[in-house]
């Protein structure tokens, strides 16, 4: 004898190899002997073998029709062997029982299960509910696949249009969209980003960049809407003074200026003025949390999107010919030392003379021409000191470093002509090395102010935001600590404040120390241990890894668009470790697969074959080692 019994929720059809009076143990075709318990037995056979019975009852179950089941079943809970034999009109064989179990466990919307062998037929309302949700899911299915084959055809949909552009960041994947384009993907074989380019979604990889980059930190737009100014500062002390800012040509931030005077042949005063916002953004005012929702200016090649409303930044940027409120630090030095003698805090209204260029003045700033007092040099009388005094300020750095400081590499600007949202505009790429006499000049008054003012926060007791660098690592703490790389025993942020949030916290601080003195820890905006204070560290530190990683994507995408413009195939690399090299024509670093080994710097030749603009990568091979 045989029997069909239910296992773990299947149903098995085996031999009787022995019985007991709850139990029976059975043997499977393959000879395998299991142990059961009698109550799980739905019915015992003779014929057919166990192997044949259920094939042929799930043959036959197929012609069963559950709608028809249901009306001739009874109204209560009745066993499937019954039903069995009034459907057939005859005592019914093994296989038929089986088959009518099996079509009613297949049809959970019409009969619902009360036990092993035994259903109830569901009540008439719920069996319409629950066929009008299976009707409703067919014809979502349905619907789903069409869309997945309109997809896999190139074409999208219009019903998945409007979400198509959240598949990639901020997916739902409970929609039917998401499943039908999740199932294109996956038929492709392709990336969800190549699939949504070919398309359409985004006309090219650098829009779908920049509109992911948009869609997710900046919803809203990136568009401060329009604010009120104010003539902050007026009642400030009006100073004449002759002061030059440097920067890029691009740079419409104006941070900082020089000015210098030199009261005899060995004293020098030179005036670091940096734009003083914090006037408009004290703690918790509007213009405070709209700098802190965004910690920086977002920079990208061609394009920015400033910290701080246009209309605030155009009123304290330190513009030529305009009267602008500043926080000055004075530095008295002796120029062939460059021992600081005397530093001066204080909040003034200055003029800035002229906004110098680097694009304009750096080929005609050079060491020579500055080392030599009959050289012609533009701005010679201004220049002249402060470089003299910059490089006595870097050699006592460099004494407490014990080496010179390696600021030799080359830097980039990237130069759109054309809009920075088209990847046809001519992309240029400036190489700047960050020794220039221009760069280090302005870079050496930074570092002063920044360890001065370090200083000077905390001579008072009053708290900042400090960077150090101990041990290699680098870190934002509360804690004047110092930045052994830069060589100075305390250093903060403080010379970038229409840029940095950070630094403009400082900046609020230092007013408060210039003004108050000893007793400025009790009315500056942050107190010591502040807790928010350390809360912004942390907000910061995340921000502004974030824009930078945006920012260095662009510039990525941009140096390859660079590549492909220059028409190259071949070009030269260093190699910084194992497989990774960087590009000696552009800020590009790049792996080559299969790169034998070679000593850090060693110079490569490369063949360039082939460019992938949306994983912002180039394929490279070999040539020749020089």
């Amino acid at each position: 004898m045989h029997v069909l019994y239910e296992d773990a929720g299947k149903l098995k059809a085996e031999t009787i190899f022995s019985e007991a009076d709850t139990s029976l143990q059975v043997e499977s075709a393959s000879g395998k002997r299991s142990k059961i318990k009698r109550n799980a037995v739905l019915l015992t056979f003779a014929q057919p073998a166990p192997d044949a019975l259920l094939p042929a009852a799930e043959a036959l179950a197929a012609t069963l029709e559950p709608d028809f089941l249901w009306e001739v079943a009874p109204q209560e809970e009745f066993e499937a062997a019954a039903l069995a034999q009034d459907y057939f009109g005859h005592a019914p064989d093994a296989i038929e029982k089986t088959a009518l179990i099996l079509a009613l466990s297949a049809a959970p919307a019409y009969f619902h299960r009360r036990g092993r062998g035994t259903f109830r037929p569901a009540p008439p309302d719920i069996l319409q509910a629950a066929l009008a949700a299976i009707e409703k899911k067919r014809l979502q299915a349905q619907q789903q696949q069409e869309w997945t084959d309109a997809m896999v055809a190139g074409q999208l949909p219009d019903a998945v249009r409007p979400m198509a552009a959240t598949f990639l960041d901020q997916p739902d994947k409970n929609t039917q969209q998401w499943k039908a384009f999740d199932a294109a993907v996956q038929q492709l074989a392709i990336s969800p980003e190549k699939l949504l380019l070919s398309l359409g979604v985004w006309a090219n990889p650098l829009a779908m960049m920049v509109q992911r980059f948009l869609a997710t930190h900046f919803p809203k737009g990136a568009e401060w809407p329009p604010v009120a100014v104010e003539d902050w500062g007026a009642d400030l002390p009006q100073v004449e003074i002759e002061a030059y800012s440097v920067d890029d040509s691009s740079t419409i931030e104006i941070d900082d200026a020089l000015s210098v005077t030199q009261t005899d042949a060995d004293t020098i005063r030179v005036g670091i003025h940096i734009a003083v916002p914090a006037l408009a953004t004290p703690r918790g005012s509007e213009f405070d949390t709209m700098a802190r929702s965004r910690m920086s200016t977002v920079y990208m090649p061609g394009d920015k999107i400033p910290m701080l409303p246009r209309e605030l930044i155009s009123a304290f940027s330190l513009d030529e010919g305009q009267w602008r409120p500043a926080l000055s630090l004075y530095v008295t030095g002796k120029l062939q030392t460059g021992e600081i003698l005397d530093t001066e805090t204080r909040l003034e209204r200055i003029q800035v003379t002229a906004n110098l260029r680097h694009d304009q003045l750096g080929d005609q700033v050079t060491e020579a021409a500055l080392d030599d007092p009959d050289a012609a040099l533009p701005y010679g009388h201004w220049l002249r000191p402060l470089w003299q005094f910059a490089l006595k300020l870097s050699a006592a750095r460099d004494q407490v470093r014990g080496k010179p400081e390696n600021n030799d590499r080359i830097e980039y600007s990237f130069e759109l002509d054309g809009p920075s949202d088209d990847p046809d505009s001519v992309i240029r790429l400036i190489p700047r090395r960050r020794n220039a006499p221009l760069e280090r000049l302005v870079a050496e008054y930074m570092i002063l102010t920044n360890t001065q003012w370090g200083a000077l926060l905390a001579r008072h007791g009053v708290p900042g935001i400090y960077r150090s660098q101990q041990m290699g690592r680098t870190r934002m703490s509360t804690q004047a600590l110092p930045h052994e790389s830069i060589a100075v025993p305390q250093y903060i942020w403080s010379t970038s404040p229409l840029r940095r949030y950070v630094d403009l916290i400082n900046q609020g601080q230092i007013v408060a120390a210039a003004q108050h003195g000893v007793s400025a820890r009790l009315v500056a905006p942050f107190k010591p241990k502040d807790a928010d204070l350390y809360a912004l560290i942390g907000a910061f530190d995340s921000q502004y890894t974030l824009w930078g990683e945006f920012q260095s994507a662009m510039e990525r995408y941009w140096c390859i668009r660079w590549l492909q413009q220059q028409g190259l195939k071949e070009v030269r690399a260093h190699v910084l470790r194992e497989n990774l090299v960087r590009l000696a024509c552009a800020p590009l670093v790049t792996r080559i697969n299969g790169l034998p080994s070679f000593e850090r710097g060693q110079e490569l030749v490369l063949d360039i074959l082939g460019y992938d603009e949306m994983g912002q990568d180039i394929e490279c091979r070999l040539r020749e080692a020089v």
